[in-house]
């Protein structure tokens, strides 16, 4: 049984377009409303929107008028304009705020723009996700209406010539409907808070007064947030403070290597709720308990397109070609590896995001992360991604009893070979050589190529036990806390470099 009904009226029936259709007829309707009302814009002008519109097939001619874009070459061209304050450059009128962004790899922050247009989207599929709960059974109907813990980005923006900066978290928090504002916690003022630890110390002293049913955030914060709880009030649980708190929505990375120790800090079972909410937009939701994956926000506010991430479309660094083969959603397949472009309504078009995605159900369009495009190991061919590393950690974590919240690897020469080097979070007691020696031994069970590779070119793995607080720290002294940071699950470049000064104490 369902925990509620609701009956919408058919005017916001409507408006959310709730009844099912065919997910290539939505796409191409909203690929249809992105450039009806962009064509007058700079972008719309030069790549010929009108001539797309007039098209008989609309996508393939978008496709064939517009190149592709990542962060660097589409603010280099395009983006730095809007900074400058000139209107009509890749969305109508001027735009007012952006979503410092600087994901888990780049050192230079990221200026994502931010329209009402897509906070209009957004919180359509926020609204969608909420009514989704229908779906669901044996939970509280009362948690419902009880408190919603957000943990995010401060809403005291940077405020810079003509426009707003900082986490879409906190944006998105700053312009809370009224109507939201009674469950809303921490509340203005706390949300205001720039400094991360001064944040969780003002909500752990304002715990006891609320009656908390949803938490919101990245794991490893509110995991902190609900430690910091428990031993300031001398607590068995998080329940014996919020006996209501029934749900646990979450994104940004995979759940299952913190929800070991996670689970240690509850009294009873929570429902868990996963959300693919990035700065670009909202792109997907868990609709259904016990799903599969996440269903793609596929009528509102996004045009999805498709690369496969495969040697013909991407380098051996992760970087993306010229003139990409790229899908459009009835084109896909299930159970293979794809990079996301999106084009949206803030003047995103064709724009590489970075995450990998798999479709597990392509009727249903629900979709799991699989990783990020930079963020993979394949120094002799091992094509070792995210996904492989996550479920190595899980099964073996399980296997030795332990909690492992945070890794990263590190692909390191060894002569005239290479070698794979782990650096794992676990506080609890654990032999390391046995811990990478099990981890190997799973890799090679999931992941044909990198079982080929331990033979020849790839000689050896390495690990190194560290305590969590050491993955928290060098979060904190990158100035990545909070809101929607978190570790990197393979390091290079300037974060290799930085995370080697760290471990000998170099970097503070």
């Amino acid at each position: 049984m369902a925990i509620f009904d609701i009956q919408l009226p058919k005017s916001i029936a409507k408006a959310l377009r709730l009844p099912q259709n065919s997910p290539r007829r939505q796409q191409l309707r909203v690929l249809k409303k992105l450039l009806k009302k962009s064509r007058f814009t700079q972008f719309g002008q030069k790549y010929r929107f009108d001539e797309v519109l007039m098209s008989k097939h609309p996508g393939r001619k978008f496709q064939e008028l517009v190149p592709t874009y990542n962060y660097n070459s589409i603010y280099k061209e395009w983006w730095h304009l809007t900074l400058e304050g000139k209107p009509d450059v890749c969305w109508p009128g001027k735009i007012k705020f952006y979503a410092l962004s600087s994901g888990t790899s780049e050192a230079a922050s990221k200026y994502i723009p931010i329209t009402s247009d897509l906070l209009k989207g957004n919180k359509i599929a926020m609204i969608k996700q909420l009514l989704s709960l229908r779906n669901y059974e044996d939970v509280p109907v009362k948690a419902i209406g009880k408190g919603w813990l957000m943990l995010g980005g401060s809403t005291d923006l940077q405020k810079e010539t003509g426009y707003y900066a900082g986490d879409l978290s906190g944006i998105t928090a700053k312009k809370t409907p009224f109507w939201f504002q009674p469950f809303y916690k921490p509340g203005k003022k706390i949300a205001r808070q720039r400094d991360w630890n001064r944040k969780l110390e003002e909500i752990v002293a304002k715990a006891p007064e609320w009656d908390i049913g949803f938490i919101v955030g990245v794991p490893a914060w509110i995991q902190m947030c609900m430690e910091m709880i428990i031993e300031k009030y001398k607590l068995d649980n998080i329940h014996d403070m919020w006996p209501n708190l029934a749900f646990f929505v979450h994104g940004g990375v995979s759940f299952e290597p913190y929800k070991k120790g996670f689970e240690k800090l509850l009294g009873k079972p929570i429902t868990y709720i996963e959300t693919y909410l990035a700065s670009e937009g909202f792109i997907a939701y868990q609709d259904r308990q016990h799903s599969k994956g996440m269903r793609l926000v596929t009528n509102e506010h996004i045009f999805f397109e498709f690369v496969p991430f495969d040697h013909k479309n991407f380098t051996a660094d992760g970087d993306m070609v010229d003139n990409p083969e790229a899908l459009m959603i009835h084109e896909v397949e299930e159970g293979k590896d794809y990079a996301l472009l999106l084009s949206t309504s803030a003047g995103a078009w064709r724009y590489l995001i970075g995450d990998t995605i798999r479709f597990v159900d392509k009727e249903r369009c629900e979709i799991v992360i699989t990783g990020r495009t930079k963020h993979f190991l394949s120094l002799v061919g091992e094509h070792l991604s995210v996904d492989n590393m996550n479920k190595a950690i899980q099964v073996v974590s399980e296997e030795m009893n332990i909690c492992v919240p945070e890794y990263t690897v590190v692909g390191e020469p060894e002569g005239n070979f290479f070698a794979h080097h782990w650096y794992v979070a676990c506080d609890d007691v654990v032999n390391a050589e046995l811990l990478g020696r099990k981890i190997d031994d799973k890799l090679k069970q999931i992941n044909d190529d990198y079982a080929v590779e331990r033979k020849s070119a790839l000689r050896n793995v390495y690990l190194d036990v560290l305590q969590e607080e050491q993955f928290m720290e060098f979060m904190r002294l990158k100035g990545k806390v909070g809101g929607q940071h978190k570790f990197p699950r393979v390091l290079k470049g300037k974060m290799l470099e930085d995370w080697k000064k760290f471990l000998k104490g170099e970097l503070v």
